[in-house]
């Protein structure tokens, strides 16, 4: 296998390695639930242990204190809302009956974000450039025992519902959005999860938008049919931040889930997969309930070995959790208790035969790898 910028890293180190967590629902977290992600894990959980918040979306596996333990740099942070079709229950407040009120809950999440940053500037910034990608890296390589550095926030908009016209595209990228998936389910652009379609005129004019300010595209969520024509029509960056090998879950008429077609056009795009660690993406007819010892982090393993043997390397895997997006601890392999387990795959990478360098790329360089190609210098 060769070699990628994310540069050398022996065994002796591995515990050095940088996570990239490419999906994190946050704003739609912190409005909906109350959550401070200022707290530990373990704070919120208590505090919540008497609520409803724990039935309806688990409990968290995010805070402050596991962002550094796990050495979690950067995250993709959503813009996210549901349709008022796909509404869970009257608790979910983030949902919408038109474009305009899209747009509404989308800048209200974003606003959470600016707020986030502005009051916290020494936990949390906006990534929006390679400038500002520069510095995060910088500031974590910092040989510093015990201090505690900033996260990165890159800013992903999951679905495009809130977007009336192209003309807004620029809105949404001065607002700091980098990063857009025109579907959550279907939407006027494309079919999406358990809405098959392919893109529409719509669609296909969103992607010219797009590419004009350099969005990267985020096919995670739309329909097969529409993410292979994005293959062929987009010529930016492209990934899948939070999707999973089809072949690898097992028995399942999700269109949830990547075909090897669509893994194999992803690697020739230069794409970059994020595996997602719930128990119902990693093993077939697992549903929330049942017992959790039945999934472990050899499933994640499992995922991610497939597409370095798709991709002939190990440089199109990483990791994009979608934690707290529905779902807590609960619903997570055994051994992972808060983001801070992620960094128990380096040891189980390295089992398998991966070598240092390529469990540095796949827990984090081949997003910083992506984004160095994708964002504007400055």
């Amino acid at each position: 296998m060769t070699g990628n910028a994310w540069g050398q890293m022996d065994t002796e180190n591995i515990k050095n390695v940088l996570i990239v967590d490419a999906h994190l629902d946050l704003a739609w977290n912190m409005l909906i639930f109350g959550r401070d992600y200022l707290r530990s894990a373990q704070e919120t959980r208590l505090r919540e242990k008497h609520t409803a918040t724990p039935a309806r979306n688990g409990d968290t596996l995010l805070g402050w204190p596991e962002f550094q333990q796990g050495r979690v740099a950067l995250v993709f942070a959503s813009l996210f809302a549901a349709p008022i079709r796909r509404r869970l229950d009257t608790w979910e407040t983030l949902v919408y009956n038109d474009t305009a009120e899209a747009r509404a809950r989308y800048r209200e999440q974003m606003d959470v974000y600016h707020r986030l940053v502005e009051e916290h500037p020494d936990r949390f910034r906006l990534v929006l450039s390679i400038t500002d990608l520069q510095a995060l890296l910088s500031a974590w390589s910092a040989d510093e025992d015990g201090q505690e550095r900033y996260v990165g926030l890159l800013i992903v908009m999951e679905g495009a519902e809130c977007i009336a016209h192209p003309e807004e595209l620029e809105e949404w990228w001065r607002l700091g959005v980098r990063q857009i998936g025109p579907a959550w389910t279907g939407t006027r652009f494309c079919g999406g999860t358990r809405e098959p379609g392919p893109l529409t005129k719509e669609g296909y004019t969103l992607l010219d938008g797009m590419v004009e300010h350099g969005f990267i595209l985020d096919v995670s969520h739309m329909d097969e049919q529409a993410v292979m024509q994005s293959l062929d029509y987009y010529p930016g960056a492209i990934a899948a931040s939070h999707a999973n090998a089809r072949a690898i879950v097992g028995s399942t008429d999700s269109n949830r889930h990547l075909s090897d077609r669509v893994l194999r056009g992803l690697v020739e795009r230069g794409g970059v997969v994020g595996i997602v660690p719930y128990n119902t993406f990693l093993k077939a007819g697992w549903s929330k309930g049942d017992r959790r010892e039945e999934v472990t982090l050899q499933h994640v393993i499992a995922q991610i070995d497939h597409v370095c043997q798709i991709a002939g390397d190990a440089f199109h895997v990483g990791l994009g959790t979608d934690f707290d997006g529905g779902f807590g601890v609960q619903s997570v392999p055994v051994e992972i208790d808060t983001i801070a387990d992620l960094q128990k795959l380096a040891p189980l990478l390295l089992e398998k035969g991966y070598t240092g360098e390529h469990v540095a790329a796949i827990l984090g360089g081949n997003w910083i790898s992506l984004l160095r190609r994708a964002l504007p210098i400055s």
